[in-house]
């Protein structure tokens, strides 16, 4: 077994394009997530966590680091997140942790470690700047070849059930590797012991995220079942804001998209469920083996995602967008005797306050070198009362935005700002479906103007648009060279095969 630590390992899980709506934690009967289900019991759910921004690699780097994406100049899924950003895991492992990550982290840039002292897979996604926008000009013109394809995943045509994928390969890979670094640290591999360092390791899955090909097995849990699915009604592609436009127009696939028909939703909806599905028995088997080894009783377990999809709302796919399905994540604590086990927190909360927060888990002082917007959000499973007010903002500028766009929460009221065009203000408890814009009304002004203001103070919208153009044209010019020079930023894994399984310290001696 393994010996005590005085600070907690960590394990944080995550998904990659979860939104919380289609689990069963989360309310959603439909869906199979018994795992998840079982570990929100245990610990602490956050009912109003979102994304700094809806959009893989933005989201992430701002979670590392703890800041704004167009302050660390993340604007895209082709941006460099720089080395001289540092990072929750350069404190953690500044702190004698054990920094391990497994899986997806979508870091584009020669540095593909961020902190962490390991990684036990490369990524799914390349490092350089293949996913890069390729706009015309800085009007952002942009032609049929600058679309994306991912609107060709969302119908029954491409949706269902595979014998094998390349994502299932990747999170296998993801999986198996996890689970050996859990069972080295017990001591229970051949010949390994139990390290007496602490232990932060992040395993990160590339599923739900299209295309989704679930296995026949996952596929068939949805057999004859029931599945929801969204009312998609001529008024609200009639009431689509202008960064709907931009998105719904980025897609250039008018078959599919914006998504329509009863059989295309369903086909949608199943294999995301199946997929789901599959995330939460990773899950459970990776608290099983923490159980099976001992470690559960000195582990603190998360549980989240990048961001959401909207999965057909709205006549919608995809992220990029602020709506709930498309900005808000899963966020779940579960932390060793958790003291409020099965409460929920209404706050909201962002993945800006990811790395604060495992920090105050670890115990481990918040360096002066490391400056994050967020803030550890433990003192509000303490006492909600305190943080009424409490704010997060998310963004999104770069991949198929036409410009700037923000959002703003704050309490029950949620605005969603587009530079230079229209806003959007909806009160979430009472318009959930975020169907009656609430902007412009005079009895609303004053929230709007409020939180309004409050994006203009922190965010300089013309700086920012400015910086992604400046910065497209350098990528474009290192990006040409890169290929000719053939380089690859890549991470590649290396292991000791003489080393492994029952291979130890096996060579005959020279007196035998």
């Amino acid at each position: 077994m393994p010996v005590p630590n005085e600070k907690p390992n960590i394990l944080l899980i995550m998904a990659d394009q979860l939104t919380p709506f289609m689990t069963g934690c989360y309310g959603n009967s439909e869906v199979l997530t018994p795992n998840l289900d079982r570990l929100t019991a245990k610990g602490v759910r956050f009912d109003a966590a979102y994304t700094p921004c809806p959009l893989c690699s933005p989201a992430r780097a701002s979670m590392m680091t703890g800041r704004y994406a167009s302050d660390i100049g993340c604007y895209d899924n082709g941006s460099v997140f720089s080395s001289e950003e540092p990072t929750f895991a350069h404190c953690l492992s500044a702190s004698g942790y054990d920094t391990v990550l497994s899986g997806k982290m979508h870091f584009i840039g020669s540095d593909q470690l961020h902190g962490f002292g390991k990684r036990l897979t490369t990524d799914i996604y390349p490092a350089e700047y293949q996913l890069m926008p390729r706009f015309v000009d800085e009007s952002r013109h942009i032609t049929q070849s600058d679309a994306w394809g991912n609107a060709a995943n969302y119908n029954a045509q491409t949706a269902g059930a595979r014998p094998w994928s390349v994502g299932i390969n990747y999170d296998e890979e993801t999986h198996f590797r996890a689970r050996e670094y859990l069972y080295g640290q017990a001591g229970m591999n051949w010949n390994d012991q139990a390290v007496k360092d602490p232990f932060f390791l992040c395993v990160s899955y590339h599923h739900p995220h299209d295309p989704f090909h679930p296995s026949s097995e996952d596929w068939e849990l949805y057999e004859g079942k029931n599945i929801t699915l969204p009312e998609i009604t001529r008024e609200m592609e009639e009431n689509y804001s202008t960064l709907d436009k931009w998105l719904n127009n980025g897609f250039h696939r008018s078959d599919v998209f914006p998504i329509k028909g009863q059989k295309n939703l369903y086909a949608l909806r199943r294999a995301y469920s199946a997929l789901v599905s599959y995330i939460d028995r990773k899950v459970g088997e990776l608290l099983a083996d923490l159980e099976a080894t001992g470690l559960d009783k000195n582990t603190v377990v998360l549980f989240t995602s990048d961001h959401g999809d909207m999965l057909g709302e709205k006549g919608m796919v995809q992220k990029r967008c602020f709506y709930e399905w498309s900005s808000r994540i899963p966020l779940i604590l579960k932390r060793p005797d958790e003291p409020v086990p099965g409460s929920t927190v209404s706050t909201p909360v962002s993945l800006l306050d990811l790395g604060p927060t495992i920090l105050d888990l670890a115990g481990v002082a918040i360096d002066e070198g490391y400056c994050p917007d967020g803030h550890s959000i433990l003192p509000v499973i303490q006492d909600e009362e305190t943080y009424l007010e409490r704010e997060v903002i998310s963004e999104s500028h770069g991949e198929g935005v036409m410009c700037p766009t923000f959002m703003i929460r704050r309490g029950d009221y949620k605005l969603t700002y587009i530079h230079n065009h229209e806003r959007q203000l909806f009160h979430l408890p009472s318009d959930p479906s975020e169907l009656h814009n609430l902007a412009g009304s005079v009895e609303y002004s004053e929230i709007e103007s409020s939180l309004l203001s409050r994006l203009m103070e922190r965010f300089d919208s013309d700086k920012i648009e400015k910086d992604f153009f400046e910065s497209l044209k350098k990528r474009r010019l290192i990006q040409k060279a890169l290929g000719i020079n053939k380089t690859h930023w890549d991470f590649q894994p290396t292991f000791n095969a003489s080393k492994r399984y029952h291979r130890v310290n096996t060579a005959v001696s020279d007196e035998s």
